[in-house]
C-alpha cells in the first residue's frame, strides 16, 4: 500500500480487527446506493471516506432548497442541480481514490437487474415501497447483500438481508405486501435532520462489518432508533413459507 493510502487510512488500520489486509477488502469493495437523499448522502460520504473501491449512486432528482436541511452533501449553490451530479463531483474532492459511477434514473423493473448486478453490496436508501420492494426481489435473484432503511419524523428503522444464504428472510417477509407510501412521506409527516445522518452512519457501518466479515449484523431482524426517546429496538421475523423469496431458492 502507497505511503499516501497508509497515512490516509492510518485510523481504520490500527484497528486490530481492519489492519491493512481489512484495509484493500474495502479498497476492493463495489457498493451500489439507492437514494442519494438524507439516507444517501451520510453512506456515499463515509464509505468514500473509508476507502471504498467502487461506488455507484441511482437517482433521478434534483436538489431542492427543502432537501438542505438534512441531506448533508449539498448546499445552497446545489440547488437545481442533479444529485448524482453533484454527489460525484463532492465525493471526488473527499477522495480521488474511489471510482464514482453514476445513474440518473430511476430505479425500475426493467433496469434494476443491469445496474445491481455490478455491485458487491446494496444499500437501498429510496423514498418509496414501490422501488425498495423492486430492489429486494432483484437482489434476491442476483444473491446479494442488501441494506434497507428509511426515516420518518424523529424515528428511522434498518433492515440487513444476506440473500446467499436460503434460509434468511426477505424484505417482503416483513411487510408481505406494499405499504402505503404516506409512511415514508417526509413532506407530510416531516423528519429531523440527525436522524438521517444517523441510520446513515448505521448502514455504513453494516456494509464495512460484512466486508471486513466481523462484528454482528442485523440479519434477519428490523432496528428501530427513536431520537425523541433515546429508544431502540430490534424485532426478529421469520422466513414466510409463500414470500416471493422461496422462488429463488
Amino acid at each position: 500500500m502507497k505511503k499516501e493510502l497508509l497515512e490516509r487510512y492510518s485510523r481504520q488500520i490500527i484497528i486490530k480487527d481492519i489492519g491493512a489486509l481489512g484495509q484493500k477488502k474495502i479498497s476492493s469493495s463495489k457498493i451500489l446506493i439507492i437514494g442519494a437523499g438524507g439516507l444517501g448522502c451520510p453512506v456515499a460520504d463515509l464509505l468514500s471516506r473509508a476507502g471504498v473501491g467502487e461506488i455507484g449512486i441511482v437517482d433521478n432528482d434534483k436538489v431542492t432548497l427543502s432537501n438542505l436541511h438534512r441531506q448533508t452533501i449539498y448546499n445552497y449553490k446545489d440547488i437545481d442541480k442533479y444529485k448524482v451530479n453533484v454527489l460525484k463531483d463532492k465525493l471526488k474532492k473527499i477522495n480521488s481514490n474511489v471510482k464514482i459511477k453514476v445513474f440518473k434514473v430511476r430505479i425500475t423493473e426493467n433496469n434494476a437487474n443491469d445496474i445491481i448486478k455490478r455491485y458487491d453490496f446494496i444499500i437501498d436508501g429510496s423514498d418509496n415501497f414501490k422501488t425498495k420492494f423492486v430492489v429486494n426481489k432483484i437482489c434476491l435473484k442476483l444473491k446479494k447483500k442488501l441494506i434497507v432503511g428509511a426515516i420518518s419524523k424523529f424515528q428511522g428503522h434498518i433492515f440487513t438481508f444476506n440473500f446467499k444464504n436460503s434460509r434468511a428472510p426477505c424484505l417482503q417477509c416483513f411487510y408481505q405486501s406494499i405499504p402505503s407510501d404516506e409512511i415514508l412521506n417526509c413532506e407530510a409527516d416531516g423528519v429531523i435532520g440527525p436522524i438521517a445522518t444517523l441510520i446513515g452512519s448505521i448502514k455504513s457501518s453494516e456494509i464495512l462489518k460484512m466486508i471486513l466479515q466481523i462484528g454482528k449484523n442485523i440479519f434477519g431482524k428490523i432496528y428501530i432508533f427513536d431520537l425523541l426517546t433515546l429508544e431502540s429496538r430490534s424485532i426478529k421475523f421469520d422466513k414466510k413459507k409463500n414470500c416471493v423469496c422461496k422462488k429463488y431458492f
